[in-house]
């Protein structure tokens, strides 16, 4: 079970917010470019150091991509292409927003001398970008099963499946995590979290397909 299950509810949460976008004709693309416009300020933000300011980007971020598929339901814009567009999107905004982190510098192993001081910057990169590879593989195992297995089950115009809830960490936790971390000072240990939890997860999945897969 993870947050992602819960999607529903948070887009029945928005649904207000669906309403007031939709009724000002900006289209579901145009709120996903947004949305992906929003994780790049943030990720700007984040990399220097501005962590309050840059973690209420990703929240708009955030608000938006759940926003934009409900404006598209509302106003019968559904497409293909904007199911595919809002995916891409959101590895964008998650690649970018933790190489901003890494570009800023903000010391993570090296901050209690968990390494010699002399591999400090590169162990804590390293630590980034083992964030980013849980994050892109976490998902992309997904797109890999639809695609061997020939799966293209949709609801609402996403492509539903059992996988949606196995992985004890997703999109929702990552952002949420990394948000906190923003907010409250500890962006560091957010980073650690989310480079742990993400690859812990992926490997969760491959479990799971693993029994379940002929």
């Amino acid at each position: 079970m993870n947050i992602t299950a819960l999607r529903p509810k948070f887009i029945k949460k928005l649904e207000p917010v669906a309403q007031f976008f939709a009724k000002t004709g900006i289209t579901p693309n145009q709120l996903t470019v947004l949305s992906l416009v929003c994780g790049i300020t943030c990720a700007a933000l984040y990399a220097n150091r501005f962590f309050i300011l840059g973690s209420c980007a990703l929240i708009l971020s955030a608000v938006l991509d759940l926003v934009d598929g409900g404006v598209a339901r509302i106003n019968k814009k559904e497409t293909n292409f904007g199911a595919v567009f809002d995916w891409i999107a959101d590895k964008y905004v998650d690649t970018i927003v933790l190489l901003g982190i890494g570009i800023s510098g903000i010391a993570i192993l090296s901050r209690f001398a968990l390494v010699p001081a002399e591999w400090g910057l590169p162990a804590d990169f390293t630590i980034v970008c083992l964030a980013i590879i849980g994050s892109m593989m976490n998902t992309f195992i997904k797109p890999v099963v639809y695609a061997e297995i020939g799966y293209d089950g949709r609801k609402d115009g996403k492509i539903s499946d059992p996988l949606e809830g196995i992985g004890f960490f997703g999109r929702p936790e990552t952002l949420i995590i990394l948000i906190l971390g923003g907010l409250s000072g500890f962006i560091w240990v957010s980073v650690i979290i989310v480079a742990v939890c993400t690859n812990l997860s992926a490997i969760q999945r491959i479990l799971y397909l693993y029994r379940t897969i002929p």
